[in-house]
């Protein structure tokens, strides 16, 4: 019997075989490149998770924080001047008790003769005596301590031995008060320098970040110290943007030397209208060492002056036609600076 076969289908229905064939290949495509791009885009995000960086602060942010370490070095500026107070006092006490100690070991020694003269009287009269042991030994007190030996000091002249013990006594309680001042002296002050120095770099890097976004800032920040440098800057800081007149010394119109002779004049202190003698009103200090309220001077003729301001630069009183302002100490023949007190 012959197999039977499958009917033939009509052009018509193979077209559309065809066509929805094609149309299950199309839609399966698709799904397939959603599938692998959806997979590519996985594979990129899935190794590493994207870092985000710590946004920048703001300028403002910057400023409360200079303000708030500057207001810490304040507290810690006059917290210095009264542990400065404290530490004069620790000094006076241990110099008082040093020299009462000395003065206790002389009396120590002089009673000490006097038992070892009696001590050698005993003994050239063939007496054997406890106090030319007592006065050989290494350890007095233990000596003292033994019962015999206290029976015999009694019956002695009661002052000599009385004497004795109170000098021995002083002396050491003498010496430990020094060497106890000595040691709080020390610790006191290498605590406060810690705290200071801490404090200080902070606000220096802090400062440092906000000049950095805003140069003009850096005339809004509080002036830190309590020196009469830094109270002097804090005067001049109040006249920025008051214009430069030749040979004026304030309170409205500055030349350079004027500027700094009228700021320090506020806080007691006399300086020459003239750049040559206020080079010669203090002491010399390096470039690396300024500090707020230090005078920076110009020029071989040290024809121009400012005061410093911290971050390299200064406060000054340009010249004509210009006002007194913040600049940089950069760009000018820098001649050396003056700490004036």
């Amino acid at each position: 019997m012959e197999p039977l076969r499958p009917a033939s289908l009509s052009r018509s229905e193979r077209s559309g075989a065809c066509s929805a064939g094609a149309g299950r290949a199309a839609r399966f495509r698709r799904r397939g490149a959603v599938l692998t791009g959806a997979l590519a885009a996985l594979a990129l995000a899935s190794p590493t998770v994207a870092a985000h960086a710590d946004p920048e602060p703001s300028t403002k942010d910057l400023k409360a924080q200079a303000t708030k370490l500057a207001d810490q070095l304040e507290q810690l500026t006059e917290q210095y001047n009264g542990l400065k107070v404290k530490l004069q006092q620790s000094q006076r006490a241990a110099k008082v008790a040093t020299e009462n100690a000395k003065r206790q070991e002389k009396a120590l020694q002089a009673v000490r003769d006097k038992v070892g003269n009696l001590a050698a009287t005993s003994y050239m009269q063939g007496g054997s005596d406890p106090t030319a042991s007592f006065v050989a030994s290494q350890d007095p007190q233990a000596f003292l301590d033994q019962a015999a030996t206290l029976h015999y000091f009694a019956s002695q002249d009661g002052s000599k031995v009385q004497g004795l013990m109170q000098a021995m006594q002083a002396a050491q309680r003498a010496r430990k008060a020094a060497e106890e001042r000595a040691r709080q002296v020390s610790d006191l002050r290498g605590r406060l320098e810690a705290q200071r120095k801490k404090v200080s770099q902070t606000y220096e890097k802090t400062r440092g970040k906000l000049v950095k976004k805003d140069p003009t800032q850096l005339g809004k920040l509080p002036v830190v110290g309590s020196g009469k440098g830094a109270q002097a800057l804090r005067y001049a800081m109040t006249k920025i943007g008051r214009p430069y007149v030749w040979g004026a010394s304030g309170p409205s119109t500055f030349d350079c030397s004027g500027l700094t002779m009228w700021a320090y004049k506020q806080v007691g202190i006399s300086l020459p209208h003239y750049t040559g003698s206020q080079w010669n009103a203090g002491t010399h200090v390096s470039r690396g060492q300024l500090q707020p309220g230090d005078l920076v001077f110009f020029h071989a003729d040290l024809h121009h002056m400012g005061m410093y301001v911290g971050d390299g630069k200064m406060l000054h009183a340009p010249h004509t036609g210009d006002v007194v302002k913040i600049a940089p100490l950069a760009g000018r023949p820098f001649a050396g600076a003056v700490r004036v007190a």
